[in-house]
């Protein structure tokens, strides 16, 4: 029988990329050019590439473009990537002195992109990199003009324990190990062969994709192995370039640190996937046409389902329309504040790739300054800020230039109509106009493109009307099959409303309004019909049993289920109130401080509002940080009681179920569902769960749906995941017929984890016996009883998570906890590390059997026997103690812990020290957990490293510096190479300096402007350099200066 190799594997992906034109370079080869494997760049060929490609550039600027590149620092990777990133997309920006003995710019290019075949393209295997005495081999890396862009890592299909999680697992593993390998780092590969993903340098497992070929080659595609489709489509030079250049983004997330209470930056770099490439090359396309001499001025329209990234497709096209047009004006367009905001978040955090910041129009007449002036820039808007503001027919003409783009977020709206109306103010007719006719009369010459979640509906004549017909479809089935989204699940629980049949005929056009956002002043209620409704939806014992069986749910999902919920009410008050109902039966849930609590109320705000409302008010920056909260999985905020807002364009991706008590219809009602549709970790579906009964309107979207082409199911009942769990259910006790395991449930603790260890034996038995009876079969090796038991196990506990609490899910509840359990104890139990399964991280909880578990939190210090000390001071009279307990294991975990606390303390104060000590106490920690030290060597090498503590404190009076300058001192020393040029005394005078100058210019929110922090980066660049601290290390001292300052903000501008 012949067997496939690895390195068959590798053989044959050479020779896929040898054909789309990279050149081989065999291991022997690349030692030639690389006589020091620590460096990952082909200086040789980099330095050719650059003289090149830069022929009138000084040999002097290019060997200093070529040190720029080269200096990069490993040890801060992502921040260097980025730098990395703006090098090649835009050049290496050098000085050189000019002919008048001064200094001017010159911008060195590093790649051609304009012409792909210019470039220098290698392909090489077994890339050797130096790591702690031995090396690090990833399988392929694809070099472009000697800069290794891609890294390809590859399993044997054959095999089953090696898997593309393990390709995976493995490339992030050599980031740890080999970082100046990944510093220049576009995109990085994991596959076996047959299937394969993609993903950024900070993706994780989840956003790791697959890449199909255009819809025209994609025919037998699925009989093709995938990564014969990703070196042919994706790999081909020109593609790739093009993904690095107009395609790759980086953003900054906030959250909290849970180990150290800490707000942190983190810097997330995102690849386009494949729908957005393709989407984005035909928009420009259409867009070339559409605004030529004789275009039509319709762009087309864009429907990609919620949650698969149409925001970041809409930055994708902006940037790459900036560059394709002459110095166009591009207006994005939305019909509400919060999406204006949440838009325009996204784009200006993509300013890199857009080579500019956007502007938000504040009023209509900086609308109008905006659009007037010739030009080029991207201006967000409301499109309501284009109707005339006296009321007439018309809107001012601003610009006739043909080079302006309007992009429409959900292009189907209402307000993108022509058609005129009649209303009637103060007894006189008035006709009115739909906004798409006050846009044209503004911009005449302007193209349009819209971009939606949700299909066309067909009799809308508008929407073509004004974009054109649709340019690319990419709904709900192609976004579940590649995993870009997960599906959505409905669940009915009516609490009823008690409506008599003639008042439900008499809901007509103000429920539509509702259904549209809209919420009446107080007047108009008053006489709608609306509010005979809302009062009956909002009547309190109503509320109180919604709210009953809401915590009951939520409490119920949260046991398996790590993540998020949010409610969605019908008004104001009825958030209001339902929340107040909601913390009476839970009230630790509720917090007036706005970063603690497990519940708040988001909604707008008003002067004239009631006392109740008034602890809910918030403005644009409180809603952010209770948006940073919510987003962020780890944070304690689970609930958000809303009424219109983050019902579209917010994205949560831990936000598993959605309690809907608000009539909504449509397009509203889609685009609302989809906020539980995103992907995050290996969570297998959301849940929307309804009170009020929206079935037949969902129905109706539905029918709109699949009208309109869509293909797949946007929501499924919750009873076919009550059909899939019963289904995994029985797969799961087949694999254990002939065990008993239902005594495990009457019987004591010892009992249970005897049942457990007797299951892991049967198992295992069958295993073996399954082995025996293979023997000699020339066939391929099944999957083994373990295997298959931990694999079902998976699924049934997926399906489980969405079908709780469904009746028939708590019914099983415990014998799925049984199984977990055993499972658990297989994976611990396998005898090869190498093929133990991968941790995956989980948004699915292991249901916890309370009678095996420790009851209550231990007391370290009351189970030491010794009195709990001042965790600020580490006395060497305490550490003597603790030295010399008689019960090692709890003297390590007690001295684990109040080290732990001493160094999220420094954290706060000073991040440099603190990343140093927490680093120390990882390494320690590590060497324990894998047995290289017992538990007395750990001792003292947590006494010592108290000490070290202590030392760290100490040396402010030794160098004569405050605590923040000492921090600042940290910062600036923080290289090798500083130290040995500047010493520590002038290091000691800078950080005074800097110190006193930061200090002095910083201003209240100078944190979140990002025009204050570069007056302040600009301010500790010239400082530097004043001091002579060296040039190549001043952008990451800067970044640290800046990054110290922030801890200290409060503190100085209090």
């Amino acid at each position: 029988m012949t067997k496939i190799y690895e390195s068959d594997i590798e053989k044959w992906v050479l020779e896929l990329l040898e054909k789309q034109g990279y050149v081989y370079l065999s291991p022997d080869e690349q030692e030639m050019e690389r006589p020091d494997l620590s460096e990952v760049v082909l200086r040789g060929r980099l330095e050719q590439a650059v003289a090149r490609l830069n022929p009138s550039v000084s040999a002097e600027a290019q060997a200093d473009a070529v040190k720029k590149v080269l200096g990069l620092a490993p040890q801060h990777l992502v921040e260097s990537n980025e730098a990395f990133q703006q090098m090649l997309t835009d050049g290496v920006s050098v000085e050189v002195v000019s002919e008048h003995g001064g200094t001017r710019g010159e911008v060195v290019r590093l790649i051609d992109f304009d012409n792909p075949a210019n470039n220098d393209l290698v392909v090489a295997n077994q890339f050797t990199v130096p790591y702690d005495h031995t090396s690090k081999r990833p399988d392929v890396a694809l070099l472009v003009n000697g800069l290794p862009l891609v890294v390809i890592e590859l399993k044997n299909p054959a095999d089953e324990n090696a898997t593309v999680h393990k390709a995976f697992t493995q490339l992030q593993n050599y980031k740890d190990a080999i970082p100046q390998l990944f510093m220049y780092n576009g995109i990085l590969i994991a596959s076996d062969g047959l299937d394969g993903r993609i993903g950024s340098l900070t993706a994780p497992w989840e956003r790791f994709s697959v890449w199909r070929a255009p819809e025209e080659r994609r025919v037998g595609e699925e009989k093709k192995p995938q990564m014969e489709t990703i070196v042919a489509e994706m790999l081909k030079p020109d593609v790739l370039l093009e993904l690095i250049r107009h395609f790759t983004v980086f953003e900054k997330a906030r959250r909290e640190d849970q180990k150290t209470g800490q707000v942190v930056v983190e810097t997330i770099k995102k690849v386009a996937a494949y729908h957005q490439y393709y989407v984005v090359n035909k928009a420009i396309e259409s867009t070339a046409r559409a605004t030529g001499e004789r275009g039509g001025r319709k762009i087309g329209v864009v429907w990609h389902t919620q949650g698969s990234g149409k925001s970041l497709s809409m930055v994708f096209y902006a940037g790459k329309a900036v560059l394709a047009l002459d110095n166009p004006t591009i207006v994005v367009i939305t019909d509400r504040n919060d999406l204006d905001d949440q838009l325009f978040d996204t784009f200006s955090a993509s300013r890199g790739l857009l080579r500019q910041t956007p502007t938000q129009a504040g009023s209509r007449a900086h609308l109008k300054e905006l659009l007037q002036t010739a030009g080029g820039k991207i201006v967000f808007t409301t499109i309501q800020k284009f109707f005339p503001a006296d009321g007439g027919d018309t809107y001012d003409l601003l610009s006739e230039r043909k080079n302006i783009v309007v992009i429409a977020d959900e292009a189907h709206r209402s307000q993108y109509g022509f058609a005129a109306r009649t209303v009637f103010k103060d007894e006189e007719a008035i006709t009115r106009y739909g906004n798409a006719k006050y846009l044209r009369d503004a911009l005449p010459n302007a193209s349009f493109i819209g971009w939606t979640g949700t299909p066309i509906e067909t009799d809308d004549r508008s929407t073509p009307a004004v974009f054109g017909e649709y340019l690319d479809v990419y709904d709900v089935q192609n976004a579940v099959e590649d995993g870009a989204t997960v599906p959505i699940y409905y669940e009915s629980r009516l609490v009823k409303v008690h409506l008599p049949p003639e008042r439900s005929a008499e809901i007509d056009e103000e429920v539509e309004a509702i259904a549209e956002g809209v919420e009446f002043t107080a007047k108009e209620k008053a006489k709608a019909k609306w509010a005979q409704l809302e009062a009956i939806v909002g009547n309190r014992k109503r509320l109180k049993e919604v709210a009953r069986d809401l915590v009951k749910h939520f409490e119920a999902r949260q046991e398996v289920f790590i993540g998020k919920a949010m409610i969605v009410a019908m008004s104001r008050r009825i958030a209001v109130e339902l929340y107040e109902e909601i913390v009476a039966l839970r009230p630790d849930w509720h917090s007036n401080d706005l970063d603690k609590g497990v519940i708040k109320v988001v909604m707008t705000a008003s002067s004239s509002d009631p006392k109740e409302f008034q602890p809910h008010h918030t403005n644009k920056e409180t809603r952010r940080r209770i948006a940073d909260r919510f987003k962020d999985p780890e944070n304690s905020l689970k609930l958000v009681v809303v009424q219109s807002m983050w019902l579209t364009g917010f994205d949560v991706p831990s936000l598993h179920t959605m309690y809907v008590d608000k009539l909504m219809r449509g397009h509203n009602l889609m685009q609302a569902i989809a906020r539980v549709n995103r992907v995050f970790r290996d969570k297998p579906a959301g849940l929307v769960v309804d009170y009020i009964g929206f079935a037949a309107d969902l129905q109706r979207a539905l029918a709109v749906y699949v009208k309109s082409g869509g293909k797949g199911d946007p929501a499924l009942t919750q009873e076919k995941a009550v059909e899939v769990m019963l289904e995994k259910y029985e797969v799961v006790k087949q694999i254990l017929h002939g065990f008993d395991y239902h005594r495990y449930f009457a019987i004591d603790t010892k009992g249970k984890l005897g049942v457990i260890l007797e299951a892991q034996e049967y198992i295992l038995e069958k295993e073996k016996k399954e082995e025996k009876g293979a023997s000699g079969k020339e066939k391929e090796k099944p999957q083994s009883a373990r295997e298959r038991f931990m694999n079902e196990v998976t699924a049934l506990s997926k399906a489980f998570a969405i079908a709780v609490p469904s009746e028939e899910a708590l019914s099983i509840r415990d014998e799925v906890a049984f199984f977990q359990a055993v499972k658990a104890r297989l994976v611990k139990f396998d005898p090869h590390p190498e093929h133990r399964r991968e941790d995956i991280e989980t948004a699915i909880r292991q249901i916890i059997d309370k009678a095996i578990v420790t009851e209550g939190v231990v007391d370290i210090f009351a189970a030491a026997g010794i009195a709990k000390p001042d965790l600020s001071v580490l006395s060497d009279e305490f550490l003597a103690e603790v030295a010399g307990m008689k019960h090692r294991n709890v003297a390590m975990e007690l001295l684990k812990r109040i080290i732990d606390d001493e160094i999220r303390a420094r954290l706060r104060k000073n991040f440099i020290q603190g990343k140093k000590l927490s680093a120390m106490l990882e390494k320690t920690l590590k060497k324990y957990q894998n047995n290289l030290l017992t538990a007395t060597q750990v001792i003292q090498e947590l006494i010592a490293l108290a000490k070290e503590i202590k030392k760290a404190d100490a040396r402010g009076e030794d160098l004569g510096l405050s605590d923040d300058e000492v921090a600042f001192y940290d910062a600036l020393a923080d290289n090798e190479s500083a130290r040995e040029v500047l010493g520590d005394e002038t290091l000691r005078e800078l950080a005074q300096v800097l110190v006193e100058r930061v200090r002095g210019s910083a201003t209240i929110d100078w944190t979140i402007r990002e025009n204050a922090k570069a007056k302040l980066r600009v301010l500790v660049r010239r400082t530097l350099n004043k001091y002579g601290y060296p040039p190549d290390k001043q952008a990451i001292a800067t970044e640290f200066v800046l990054k110290q300052a922030e801890l200290f903000a409060d503190e100085w501008t209090g």
